[in-house]
C-alpha cells in the first residue's frame, strides 16, 4: 500500500508533533508546563452552554443542517458584522457561510481556488495551513516575510511581477498568530488594491478579532470601502468564546469566494451541528461586559509572562492581541536550540518560530493558555536555571 505522492511534501504537523513530545515527557513523570497549544483553558461561557442544552434536546436540530449554515445563522453572523465592525449589506444567502471552524474552511478555500502552476502569497511566519494546503490543491506557496523592522506585515513591493499575475490568494492574518502584530485600515486597504490590480481573493483569517487587551478593536478588512468585490474573511468562535472543540465559525465576503467555498463543502462535509449553530447565535449576543471578563484573565497573563520575561532581561512589550507572546530566542541560540534547552532544563513545552516559517528563526511563542501560577512557575523555573537573555 502507498500513500500518495503529496504528502511527501507535507512535514509533520507542528502541534502535533509537540503533543506527542509531551506525552512521552509526562509518561516518563516529567512535571511539563505546556506554553505551546492556543487551547483556551476556561469553560465555554454558561449562557452558550444553556442554549446548546435546550438545542440538543429540539428534535428539529437532529437532521441535516442546511450545507451553508441555517437562516437564522446566517442572519444572527450579518447582524453581528454590523454591529462590531459597521460592515453592512452582507447577503445571508450569497456572502455568508457557516464553517466548522476555520481550519476547515480554510483549506477548502485552496480547493477550491488553487490548482497546478497557481501560486498562492502566504505570510512567514503565519498559520501552517496556509502552506500544506497550498501543496495538497497542486500550487505553490510563495512566502512574504513578516519582519520585525516592518511590524511584521508585508512587504508588497517586495512581491515579483511574475509571481502576483499567476496568484489565486493572497493570505493575511490581523491580529497575527504568531506574531501578535496588528494592521490598520490603511494598511488593509493597500492589500485591497494590490488584489484587485492582479484579481486575487483577498483571504483574511480573523480568528483573533475579539482577543484584544488595552481597548483595542482589531478591524475587518470588510471595512474598507468596495473590499468586498475581492476579498472574504474568516471568522472563528473557537478564541474568543473559549469553543475550540466546539468547531463552529463562518466566512463572510465577496459572493464568488463563498461560492467556491460552498461547492467544495458540499461535496466533502455536511455542515455544522444544528444545536451548534443555535449556541453560536448565543455567543455573537455576548455583551462587551461579558466578552471583557474573558478577555481580562488572558491580558492579565500576558502581563505576568511579558513582566516576567523583562525580569530576566528580554526586551519585548506587550502585545496589544491574540493569545500569544512573540519573543526573541538570546543571541547565543537558534530557535531550536533555545526550546530545545527549554524543555531540558525547564520542562516548558514552547513551539519554535521556524516551525511557524524560515522568517520565524530567531524566535519562539508562548501561549497565553494556562493558569496564571503555573506561567509564575515558568518564570521561577528560568530564573533559577540561570536562563536570561544576555
Amino acid at each position: 500500500m502507498q500513500l500518495a505522492k503529496r504528502l511527501e511534501k507535507i512535514p509533520p504537523y507542528l502541534f502535533a508533533e509537540i503533543n506527542r513530545k509531551r506525552e512521552e515527557l509526562v509518561a516518563q513523570g516529567v512535571d511539563i508546563i505546556n506554553l505551546a497549544l492556543g487551547d483556551p483553558d476556561k469553560p465555554t461561557p454558561a449562557q452558550i452552554i444553556q442554549v446548546m442544552h435546550e438545542a440538543i434536546d429540539d428534535a428539529s436540530t437532529h437532521n441535516y443542517p442546511p450545507y451553508q449554515g441555517t437562516q437564522e445563522f446566517r442572519e444572527a453572523v450579518t447582524k453581528w458584522m454590523e454591529r462590531r465592525f459597521g460592515v453592512t449589506q452582507l447577503n445571508p444567502n450569497t456572502e455568508v457561510i457557516s464553517s466548522i471552524g476555520s481550519k476547515e474552511a480554510i483549506h477548502n478555500t485552496f480547493l477550491a481556488f488553487v490548482e497546478a502552476g497557481d501560486y498562492t502569497l502566504i505570510p512567514d511566519p503565519g498559520y501552517p495551513v496556509y502552506r500544506t494546503s497550498t501543496i495538497f490543491a497542486g500550487g505553490e506557496p510563495f512566502t512574504m516575510p513578516l519582519k520585525a523592522e516592518n511590524n511584521f506585515l508585508p512587504d508588497l513591493s517586495a512581491i515579483p511581477e511574475a509571481v502576483a499575475r499567476k496568484t489565486k490568494l493572497l493570505w493575511i492574518n490581523y491580529p497575527n498568530n504568531p506574531t501578535g502584530a496588528l494592521a490598520t485600515l490603511e494598511f488593509f486597504k493597500e492589500l485591497v488594491d494590490f488584489c484587485k490590480q492582479y484579481n486575487i481573493l483577498l483571504c483574511h483569517d480573523h480568528a483573533y478579532s475579539e482577543m484584544a487587551y488595552d481597548g483595542y478593536k482589531p478591524p475587518s478588512v470588510l471595512q474598507v470601502p468596495r473590499a468586498k468585490d475581492i476579498a472574504i474573511e474568516f471568522h472563528s468562535l473557537s478564541k474568543s468564546y473559549n469553543m475550540t472543540g466546539w468547531r463552529i465559525g463562518f466566512v463572510v465576503g465577496n459572493a464568488i469566494g463563498i461560492q467556491g467555498l460552498r461547492q467544495v463543502k458540499t461535496n466533502v462535509d455536511s455542515g455544522v451541528f444544528k444545536a451548534i449553530q443555535k449556541a453560536a447565535i448565543a455567543a455573537y449576543s455576548t455583551s462587551d461586559a461579558e466578552l471583557q471578563a474573558v478577555m481580562s484573565v488572558y491580558q492579565n497573563r500576558r502581563d505576568i509572562i511579558v513582566q516576567g520575561l523583562q525580569s530576566l532581561g528580554w526586551p519585548i512589550e506587550p502585545p496589544q492581541a491574540t493569545l500569544y507572546v512573540w519573543v526573541p530566542v538570546p543571541p547565543r541560540y537558534s530557535s531550536t536550540e533555545f526550546v530545545s534547552l527549554l524543555l531540558d532544563k525547564c520542562g516548558i513545552i514552547v513551539p519554535p518560530g521556524n516551525g511557524y516559517g524560515a522568517a520565524g528563526e530567531g524566535f519562539f511563542r508562548i501561549a497565553l493558555t494556562i493558569p496564571d501560577e503555573r506561567m509564575h512557575e515558568a518564570i521561577k523555573r528560568m530564573k533559577d536555571a540561570g536562563i536570561r537573555y544576555a
